[in-house]
């Protein structure tokens, strides 16, 4: 397909894949975009919405032109609504879960957490409209997060007999502070855009017109600096919350730096030539 240049901010948009429920664009700027596309459903997701999200950010993940993400809900619906994402689709909702067209229901969202946590590249949410329930812990996890004025945040898990007791409790916690989250969650009240600021839950507020822009703008400010000082930055970040699962993320990152080294490639080069390793020119620096 074509690119598409987008009026708003500028990028052109190669459209990639055969989605039903998601948009994925890549562009030539190292910036990619992946777009929750069912504004008719407030862009819920369902167990398909969660697995192509999955299959997108894997291969943004493996794309080593792409620095930057901008993750967001497609919109207006046909009312007017605007939404990042309403959270789980409780239409499709079973016993034990989503129900998928195989029958089985899964929470196939814990593992797309979980790769935009992980993921090497910065993820900027871009919220239009409503993130609430599940919408608002991918919002949250993401690693910048930029609101229009017409943002609405909150939770509504108490209310339709779910909650998130991972990442939507404790790291909502360690961004705005214990008391503001109990709040949010046990009160199950919404916040708009400016206080969504105010309590850190946001990086910044613009107007709705100019929201893709400011996205842009911050994905080129980041695109300017080191690929591999970002990565281990996020792993670091996610070590101090993430237990042993975030220091293993940051142990990783340190071994891919080991391995681009002359003492890391002299230990692998002598195993395959069969012979003992030289680490004389390696100092043992204090």
């Amino acid at each position: 397909m074509a690119a598409t240049p987008s009026a708003e901010s500028g990028i052109a948009w190669q459209p990639q894949g055969s989605y039903s429920d998601i948009l994925f664009d890549l562009s030539d700027a190292g910036i990619a975009r992946i777009t929750i596309n069912r504004p008719h459903k407030r862009n819920a997701f369902r167990p398909q919405t969660v697995t192509e999200l999955f299959d997108a950010f894997s291969r943004v993940r493996d794309n080593p032109r792409i620095g930057v993400v901008l993750f967001t809900g497609a919109g207006p619906a046909a009312d007017g609504g605007y939404a990042f994402c309403a959270g789980g689709d409780q239409s499709v909702r079973g016993d034990g879960g989503y129900v998928g067209d195989d029958g089985l229901p899964r929470l196939n969202v814990l593992d797309l957490q979980r790769l935009i946590r992980s993921l090497p590249k910065v993820v900027i949410a871009l919220v239009a409209g409503y993130a609430i329930g599940g919408g608002q812990v991918l919002h949250l996890l993401c690693d910048l997060s930029l609101a229009a004025e017409n943002a609405m945040f909150g939770q509504t898990g108490p209310k339709v007999g779910s909650f998130d007791g991972g990442f939507g409790a404790g790291y909502l916690a360690r961004l705005v502070g214990q008391r503001k989250a109990r709040e949010i969650w046990f009160l199950c009240r919404q916040y708009g855009a400016a206080e969504a600021l105010e309590m850190g839950l946001v990086n910044a507020v613009v107007p709705l017109e100019q929201l893709e822009a400011e996205g842009v703008r911050w994905a080129r400010e980041v695109l300017q600096h080191s690929p591999t000082a970002i990565r281990c930055l996020k792993a670091a970040f996610n070590a101090e919350t993430d237990g042993m699962a975030g220091i293993q993320e940051l142990a990783g990152q340190a071994t891919h730096l080991f391995y681009r080294t002359d003492e890391g490639q002299e230990g692998r080069n002598a195993f395959l030539e069969k012979r003992a390793p030289d680490f004389s020119d390696s100092p043992w620096l204090p």
